[in-house]
């Protein structure tokens, strides 16, 4: 089945054609500036290797799928006929709320429900909603199927999720643990699990999606028992320029001294916060490592070590409490653009641990750059398997879009 994976921005809509019966990607490109001065499309396809890119006024993401659909059916650039061979769409979504536990197909109901979200990630489920408005109104009789970030947590038992608040709060206002990155979650720990070689109800996996937003996550026996990401992306590990957990009284207390307001302190957390706040000059991972290089002779090289180290630090914490409440631990895995990049970060987060059995192989985890495939990166007789898994989110959508449209059939 062809099926157009689409997410959409507030003012951005990625995508990609897959053919599920083979997992191929045919094509993919961005819509980039919709609503803005200057709005471009980019687009390659992989099928004959070109691509094309072109400026051209988008005044919503109407149009901008309008675009899409004519890059796609392209006599040059284009990989099908006509938009009758695209058999269905699936949309990325980031938070589902309490709603949804698993992808579903769109619906008026559906459409309602989503709308409900918009407070739990206000930046994300309103550009969502345009995205699918869009497709509905180039491509109205195609199947829509919505695929959630949040959803492979959604098996979380009562006392992960639940936060010692007035339980007034959860009930009025549905405050809990969410978490997100689910969908890589789920793709690197199936992966894994296929890789153990066991059946995946005895399995016990920690993976550590790792970029400029990171979550780490306990996957046992496939389901999800805890994550670090709670009711909002901020919480966790350190990230580029997010904080992660922090002590809450510390909120106030910045406010009252720094006369912050709710919203100044808020974008202090979220955007000025991380690798950025505590190195003092870049959110960047990459820039970080360049000046921990360089050694002292770097003016940046002390703070930037101190960001990395908090970040090892989180990680480390999180793999010995998820070992704990799994019992045991088969395997970790790392994953994202961090994750998947940085061979110094995964070394110190697995030195020091041969009490949980962790052993990589030095040489082999330093090679492990960019590489489009997985890569086993603990020594033979390493007790935990440790690996680099390169995501894949978008396949897990299209894998899920294809099931629910072929069964609406």
């Amino acid at each position: 089945m062809n099926v157009l994976v689409v997410n959409a921005g507030s003012s951005s809509l990625k995508y990609q054609l897959f053919d599920t019966n083979t997992d191929a990607v045919l094509a993919k490109g961005i819509c980039e500036r919709i609503g803005i001065e200057g709005s471009k499309i980019e687009h390659k396809n992989l099928i004959k290797e070109n691509k094309a890119a072109k400026e051209v006024p988008m005044a919503d993401h109407s149009v901008a799928m309008q675009l899409v659909v004519e890059m796609l059916t392209d006599a040059e650039v284009g990989c099908i006929s006509s938009m009758d061979e695209i058999e269905a769409v699936g949309h990325r979504v980031v938070h589902g709320g309490a709603f949804f536990s698993k992808s579903i197909l769109l619906s008026d109901d559906v459409l309602a429900k989503l709308e409900l979200c918009r407070d739990f990630a206000p930046l994300h489920t309103g550009a969502h909603i345009m995205g699918i408005k869009g497709c509905l109104a180039v491509m109205p009789t195609k199947p829509q199927v919505l695929v959630f970030d949040t959803a492979f947590h959604q098996t979380m038992k009562p006392e992960a999720y639940v936060y010692a608040l007035p339980y007034e709060y959860y009930e009025k206002y549905g405050i809990r643990r969410y978490g997100a990155h689910g969908t890589s979650h789920r793709y690197v720990s199936a992966e894994m699990a296929k890789i153990l070689g066991k059946p995946v109800e005895e399995t016990k996996i920690v993976t550590c999606h790792i970029g400029n937003g990171s979550s780490i996550s306990a996957v046992k026996g496939g389901c999800v028992m805890d994550t670090s990401m709670g009711f909002t992306p901020l919480a966790g590990v350190e990230m580029g320029t997010r904080c992660g957990d922090i002590d809450p009284a510390i909120v106030p207390y910045i406010m009252e001294k720094e006369g912050l307001s709710t919203a100044e302190v808020n974008e202090m957390m979220n955007k000025k916060s991380g690798f950025l706040g505590v190195s003092g000059f870049s959110s960047d991972s990459r820039d970080l490592e360049a000046a921990i290089s360089d050694g002292p002779s770097n003016p940046n090289y002390e703070r930037a070590s101190l960001a990395v180290n908090i970040l090892k630090h989180n990680i480390k914490k999180y793999i010995g409490a998820y070992a704990a409440i799994m019992n045991g631990l088969d395997a970790v895995v790392f994953t994202a653009g961090i994750g998947e990049n940085n061979p110094h970060l995964r070394e110190i987060i697995c030195e020091d641990m041969e009490f949980f059995g962790i052993k990589i192989d030095k040489e082999v985890n330093a090679k492990a750059l960019r590489q489009p495939n997985t890569v086993k990166l603990s020594t033979d007789d390493s007790k935990t398997a440790v690996y680099l898994i390169p995501t894949n989110e978008e396949l897990v959508i299209a894998k899920d879009t294809a099931a629910l449209a072929s069964s609406a059939k």
